[in-house]
């Protein structure tokens, strides 16, 4: 395999970005899905209600981004939303926030280890790997919760 070929293989960090966006905007559309008042409340088998999940997605992105691109890893500290108007405003602030600092992350800072909010160990990549995993798995549970209360989800392949 030539290097040409092996570095056409590799994901750049534009790719990483557009792929952590696709998922972000189908949980923005999941989150649309449910009504006002089972965003905040419904849950299946003693499970977090969906505005909880987002709210946790909430706390990691922007800082995730932050603490891969500088090695300062703070917590979201904004007020955490009461309505669904609230939450997806959040959402889309952090979707912009997202998008004009990533490109902002030095080449090196994704394959460094550092320690995320002082518990994750892993490189760079793994700690924005991990977000967007932790996304898909709650969006999951989001899944079930509105086929539970009868609501098609989003196709999950539309990002």
């Amino acid at each position: 395999m030539t290097t040409a070929t092996a570095q056409g293989n590799a994901l750049t960090a534009e790719d990483v970005l557009k792929h952590w966006q696709g998922h972000r905007a189908l949980t923005r559309r999941t989150i649309q899905a449910f009504p006002e008042d089972k965003l905040f409340s419904f849950s299946v088998g003693g499970m977090r209600p969906f505005s909880q999940l987002a709210w946790e997605f909430i706390k990691m992105a922007v800082p995730i981004v932050e603490g891969v691109a500088s090695g300062h890893w703070e917590e979201y500290a904004g007020p955490k939303p009461t309505n669904k108007a609230e939450l997806l405003a959040v959402w889309d602030r952090q979707t912009r926030e997202i998008n004009e600092r990533f490109p902002a992350i030095p080449a090196h800072r994704f394959a460094e280890i550092d320690k995320a909010f002082g518990q994750w160990e892993g490189s760079g990549m793994q700690t924005i790997q991990y977000a967007v995993d932790n996304e898909i798995h709650h969006r999951g549970q989001g899944y079930v919760y509105l086929r539970a209360l009868g609501i098609e989800p989003p196709h999950f392949w539309e990002r």
